[in-house]
């Protein structure tokens, strides 16, 4: 596939955080709206699209397991289940912006959405729909940056975009170093080389096991999706 070529399906993993409100109330609607249209009109470019959200606008098993209070699994278990509901938000924003999509869950929660197995999800994908991939990997101890990759991994995708809040990947934090380098393109082992932290450590490895592309960017404004995807905005590739 060339430099220029959309890809045919991808996996967006997007931070609960991006759903967030200003106000630090766990859901904004209008970024939900805004979401919608951007993957709207990836999916009108040709693209297949799969989701994965995380839950941390709603909370963190490590970071509350941290605290004493409760058990890491717990705290896991209580962030799959946030993920759920950030999925559930964004589906039905989906669906108002005229795309059709499916809520799959790893934790089975059969009277509020269907259940992830991999041949119906690859069904719904053929067909066109956006799969809303919810509940991480299913078990405690593993990021939803693992679950994307795993997905992305078994639903054939050809790459994983990982929406951030800068427009790729630097030499440093952008925010805190001015002379920092953003990296238009890395591959697998020169990012391990450079101790760059695209994800964590268990999602890279199995993204650098499957061969599997990461692209890096920012859906913020004026940066989207569609653009990022079609080489229109600024990005990090990182490649076998």
């Amino acid at each position: 596939m060339s430099e220029t070529t959309p890809f045919r399906r991808v996996l967006v993993k997007l931070s609960g955080e991006a759903l967030a409100a200003p106000d630090g109330y766990w859901l904004h609607p209008p970024t939900l709206a805004a979401l919608a249209e951007d993957i709207a009109r990836t999916v009108a470019a040709g693209i297949q699209v799969a989701l994965v959200v995380g839950g941390g606008n709603v909370i963190r098993g490590a970071r509350v397991s941290a605290a004493g209070w409760i058990d890491r699994a717990t705290g896991d278990s209580l962030g799959m289940i946030a993920t759920v509901m950030n999925s559930l938000a964004l589906e039905t924003a989906l669906n108002a912006a005229g795309v059709t999509a499916r809520t799959m869950s790893a934790v089975s929660m059969p009277t509020i959405c269907e259940t992830y197995a991999r041949q119906p999800a690859l069904h719904h994908l053929d067909k066109g729909q956006v799969v809303v991939l919810a509940g991480g990997t299913g078990n405690p101890f593993f990021t939803t940056d693992t679950a994307a990759v795993l997905r992305a991994a078994e639903l054939r995708c050809d790459a994983v975009l990982k929406a951030t809040q800068v427009d790729g990947v630097y030499s440093a934090d952008p925010k805190y170093d001015p002379q920092a380098v953003r990296y238009d393109r890395l591959t697998h082992d020169e990012a391990i080389a450079r101790d760059l932290k695209v994800m964590d450590t268990a999602a890279f490895a199995l993204a650098r096991e499957s061969r599997l592309s990461l692209v890096v960017g920012s859906v913020h404004p004026p940066s989207s999706v569609t653009a990022i995807l079609t080489g229109e905005a600024p990005a990090t590739r990182v490649v076998p």
